[in-house]
């Protein structure tokens, strides 16, 4: 099976899944797979929205760093603007935990759907490391410029209420009804003119793409520096431990 399905549901909806449970970690491969559903589904004659979810206990954690960390974050990076630059609204159905870069990815979406059991992590500043996936841009302004940086630099856990609160999530409904609930929303946009919905959509994230691009270029270039600091290295080995990280500023 492959590690991003596409299924869809009523007439106009396509159910987009990362399949790969327990955490759906991502590397390149996967964001590349991502990106060329999105595209597909831009090209269908019947699509009109999508609704992102994922298998598994929680939504995304990101790269898997303990196992992945020489990853080209750089290529990878390149399918994340791909995902930004893909024309048709995306509804993410977030359970579990959406951490690091798998918060990036929600936000990457236009709208998200969680739980009271969801939880959203920016944590990187836990790893000793720069935040990513165009965070930069996204989370000032779904949040505000003062919350971004106060959850950029604890890196704290945000439960679903809170979340509510932030407008890090549009709704929160039952865990048993997050898909439903996400599918419904997506629903409601495919009910409105396609064409006027890719123009209004267009409108809205007029210079997003761009903005996103050279976002990540600078956070791209932060993480490669702080990649290879003792800090970092010390913030994995803390997270694989679950014990608090004990950073030297080297």
């Amino acid at each position: 099976m492959s590690d991003v399905t596409i299924e869809q549901t009523g007439d106009h909806v396509a159910l987009v899944c990362l399949r790969r449970p327990p955490n759906n970690f991502f590397d390149t491969a996967l964001l590349g797979a991502l990106a060329d559903a999105y595209e597909a589904m831009g090209r269908s004659d019947w699509c009109r929205a999508i609704v992102l979810c994922a298998e598994g206990k929680n939504f995304c954690a990101g790269l898997d760093f303990a196992g992945n960390a020489r990853q080209d974050i750089a290529a990878l990076y390149g399918h994340a603007v791909r995902l930004f630059a893909a024309p048709l609204p995306v509804v993410a159905a977030v359970q579990g935990a959406a951490v690091g870069g798998g918060f990036g990815l929600a936000l990457s979406a236009d709208f998200r759907v969680a739980s009271a059991g969801s939880r959203f992590s920016a944590n990187f500043s836990r790893l000793g490391f720069h935040h990513g996936f165009a965070m930069t841009v996204t989370l000032p302004a779904v949040v505000g410029t003062q919350a971004a940086a106060h959850l950029l630099y604890t890196g704290r856990r945000v439960g679903g209420e809170e979340a509510l609160s932030l407008r890090i999530c549009d709704e929160l409904v039952d865990a048993e009804d997050l898909l439903v609930r996400a599918i419904a929303f997506a629903d409601a946009i495919a009910e409105s003119g396609p064409l006027a919905v890719r123009s209004i959509r267009a409108t809205l994230r007029q210079g997003l793409v761009e903005a996103v691009r050279l976002a990540m270029d600078h956070e791209c270039a932060e993480q490669e520096r702080l990649r290879d600091t003792s800090d970092f290295a010390e913030g994995i080995r803390a997270s694989a431990e679950r014990r608090p990280p004990r950073f030297t500023g080297s």
